[in-house]
């Protein structure tokens, strides 16, 4: 038993990672792919948050949508997109905190940088559908302003990717370099 809780303790945080994962799989799967449907269209850009765009894209974006699609799409931005964020900076972080056994925290940054990006780029595109809704109209400067913030997300995203990638060499380096025992 005993033997049993020392190696759960020693591999704890890999397990929290896995863990983790499979919550992210699992809120995809269940959460964000079912209710993304009342906005989803067979054709077209389905999420202005998933690449650089521009006044033309956004126009495009709510012009293919009625009314009920475009408010859907902004229950989805004020609750399921924010807590998507959430899950994945913490999935991210806790494999960044297992392949870097706690040593190198400041690696964290791009990952949890990322998220407060999302979630402003989400306030940016609620403030041009609301726009929208009201007036037709959508301002050139929030769409500059959401595209900009979605740029850096994906920069913090690629970067915490490449950091968790940076990682796993480092494992694999380590177990491949390490000295067999006879």
């Amino acid at each position: 038993m005993i033997k049993t809780f020392k190696y759960f303790n020693n591999h704890r945080n890999l397990y929290c990672a896995l863990g983790l994962t499979l919550v992210f799989i699992l809120y995809i799967s269940l959460v964000l792919v079912p209710l993304s449907g009342c906005f989803r269209l067979d054709i077209g850009s389905n999420s202005l948050g998933l690449s650089i765009y521009n006044i033309e894209i956004v126009q495009e974006f709510f012009h293919a949508r009625d009314q009920a699609q475009l408010l859907c799409y902004s229950q989805f931005l004020q609750l399921w997109d924010i807590i998507f964020a959430v899950v994945s900076t913490v999935m991210n972080g806790s494999w960044i905190i297992y392949l870097f056994k706690n040593k190198r925290l400041l690696l964290l940054a791009p990952t949890v940088l990322g998220m407060i990006a999302d979630w402003s780029e989400n306030f940016v595109e609620l403030l041009m559908l609301e726009t929208y809704l009201n007036s037709g109209a959508i301002s050139e400067t929030l769409v500059s302003l959401g595209s900009g913030l979605n740029l850096f997300k994906l920069i913090m995203i690629g970067l915490t990717y490449l950091i968790i990638l940076t990682g796993i060499i480092l494992i694999l380096k380590a177990f491949i370099t390490k000295p067999k025992k006879y």
